[in-house]
């Protein structure tokens, strides 16, 4: 069933410099930087709800709620992407450039 309110997200002064550092690099992938101004969207002094907030970032209000339930859980390493299920990769991509090359050079001189 979905919650009306989410929970009330308060951040220290300490987590809240580090998002905003997150924020501003320009090598933090660009969806950490979305869940890190998605939490201090939450973190405001108006309180906002799920809704407000999907508004104001133009997201979906699960998105927002899923995200905020994550960082109150776990706190900013809450925020990395969690592992993808499925098998892992058997080789590595270095192997598979050279079996590339070496399919090319096969075909050059046939």
């Amino acid at each position: 069933m979905p919650r009306p309110f989410g929970s009330a997200v308060l951040l220290s002064e300490q987590d809240r410099q580090q998002l905003h550092s997150l924020v501003r690099a320009r090598s933090t992938p660009q969806a950490l930087a979305f869940r890190c101004r998605l939490i201090l969207r939450a973190a405001a002094a108006d309180r906002p709800n799920n809704q407000r907030i999907a508004a104001d970032l133009d997201c979906d209000r699960h998105t927002v709620g899923l995200w905020r339930e994550r960082f109150v859980a776990a706190g900013i390493a809450g925020l990395q992407d969690a592992p993808r299920s499925g098998r892992p990769r058997s080789f590595s991509p270095r192997r598979a450039d050279r079996r590339h090359h070496a399919g090319q050079q096969q075909h050059r001189r046939a």
